[in-house]
């Protein structure tokens, strides 16, 4: 369980990712429509997924305390940003989320720490 502190800082961590991706220019006002069948098309790309299913995502479950063991967001990011390593705005949104997944962790109580259960 997470302290209020924890989530907190959590919140602000997303906050600042929001904030990172507007002023790097990924974030948009209209987000592709899902589509019928289920989540975000995984089509529409990584930066419409950050904005319309990993943040609301995210939000949700720091605000209820429903956080996961584990986050590997910034995993995925480095995979999908890999391709503009010189691409020098995208390295402060890295840092975010990769920071975001030491939070998430640093949360978890110690029990589910490492197995991710």
């Amino acid at each position: 369980m997470a302290t209020a502190a924890q989530r907190g800082a959590i919140l602000a961590q997303l906050d600042a990712i929001e904030a990172e991706m507007k002023r790097i220019g990924l974030w948009t006002d209209r987000l592709p429509d899902p589509p019928a069948t289920g989540p975000l098309d995984p089509a529409a790309g990584f930066d419409a997924w950050l904005q319309g299913v990993f943040l609301p995502k995210a939000r949700t479950a720091a605000e209820t305390d429903t956080l996961p063991a584990r986050s590997q967001v910034g995993v995925l990011a480095l995979r999908q940003y890999d391709h503009h390593s010189t691409w020098a705005a995208a390295r402060p949104l890295l840092r975010l989320l990769n920071d975001f997944d030491r939070m998430v962790e640093a949360a978890a109580p110690r029990g589910r720490r490492r197995s991710g259960r």
